[in-house]
């Protein structure tokens, strides 16, 4: 009795070619997931490096300062000089008629410190100023202090404006900075995840939302229950509450310029580049030159400014931290809105027709 072969053949035994190989790798689930893989790798590194460069070994390079009186006198310009060569740095040196003056200028964060020469320069008296950035306050008293006993000239070293208690080395601020900045992208990020269909009014009017309670929250549990910090309540929560809209529009912006890879741009923006240069852990004089200037223009930045003048150099708040959150929101916005159509959410707005 014949009897057919049960060997394979035709298109079904045939072994697929590398093209098709790809092409089917492509297809699938795996290629997406292999990437991720790289790009989570890569970001790990990256996220470390970006922060132990910023921060690990902070280095003044130029430190604004105020000096008053006689200090042009040999004994003054050796403890100066000698704050130099210790530091490593230039101390950028701005001239004021009085005491009072030159303290007003700490109060607007023009400089960090002001040395104050007596006639004959036998006794120098400086003054910090740990809440424009204690880290900066700490290396200009600790090199006073060693150039004091180098050169024999007592240096009196004063804080101006010391930090809260409950925040004794400044970082507060950063932390509840980078809170909102980080809540406010995860949350659009879980928008386009868990409320897709939301049209663009919509999907802002829910990131205005989120933003404003969070805000409070962060606010509240940082001053009211841990008593870490004592708030000017409505301005903080004013600031943090934009600094989560921001965020969380240049997500959305991003999601509608890249589509699924948004968190790559948004991710490098925020949190690698944008906290490091905020100028919350790590004063902008003891940053790298590059970051110290870059990061007042992002919106970490610019959060940290805001709040920082708002908790520590009250009445002497400036405009330019919130034209920068504020312009990042508007941009951010005007992208979304007008290229709504290649963003990945949103629903009909009009009746399907009959079939």
């Amino acid at each position: 009795m014949f009897r057919m072969s049960e060997s394979p053949h035709g298109e079904h035994g045939r072994t697929p070619t590398r093209a098709e190989r790809w092409a089917a790798f492509r297809r699938s689930p795996f290629l997406p997931a292999t990437v991720l893989v790289l790009i989570l790798a890569a970001a790990a590194g990256l996220f470390a490096g970006s922060y132990t460069y910023a921060m690990a070994n902070p280095t003044p390079h130029s430190i604004p300062a105020a000096v008053t009186g006689h200090y042009d006198e040999p004994a003054a310009r050796r403890v100066i000089d000698g704050m130099e060569k210790s530091l490593g740095a230039s101390m950028k040196l701005d001239a004021y008629d009085g005491r009072d003056a030159a303290v007003r200028a700490v109060e607007e964060q023009k400089v960090f410190a002001v040395f104050e020469v007596p006639a004959g320069g036998r006794r120098l008296t400086l003054d910090v100023s740990g809440a424009s950035g204690a880290t900066v306050a700490q290396v200009l008293s600790e090199s006073a202090a060693k150039v004091s006993r180098a050169t024999g000239t007592p240096v009196v070293v004063h804080d101006l404006n010391p930090l809260q208690r409950g925040d004794p080395r400044g970082l507060a601020i950063f932390y509840i900075s980078l809170a909102a900045v980080i809540i406010g992208f995860i949350g659009a990020i879980q928008l386009s995840v868990h409320a897709k269909e939301l049209n663009p009014v919509e999907r802002i009017a829910f990131i205005v939302a989120y933003a404003v309670l969070g805000g409070f929250t962060i606010a509240a549990v940082v001053d009211w229950w841990l008593g870490a910090l004592r708030l000017p309540f409505a301005e903080s929560w004013l600031i943090l509450a934009l600094t989560m809209f921001t965020s969380g529009m240049v997500f959305t912006m991003f999601n509608t310029l890249v589509g699924r890879w948004a968190m790559l741009p948004t991710w490098g923006l925020m949190v690698l580049l944008g906290n490091p240069s905020s100028g919350g852990a790590v004063s902008w004089p003891l940053l790298p030159s590059p970051l110290g200037t870059i990061g007042r223009w992002l919106p970490p930045g610019a959060s940290v400014n805001a709040q920082h003048t708002a908790v520590y150099f009250r009445g002497h708040q400036h405009a330019f931290p919130f034209l920068v959150l504020a312009g990042w929101a508007v941009v951010s916005c005007v992208v979304f809105v007008v290229w709504r159509e290649r963003h990945p959410g949103g629903r009909p707005t009009r009746p399907a027709h009959a079939a």
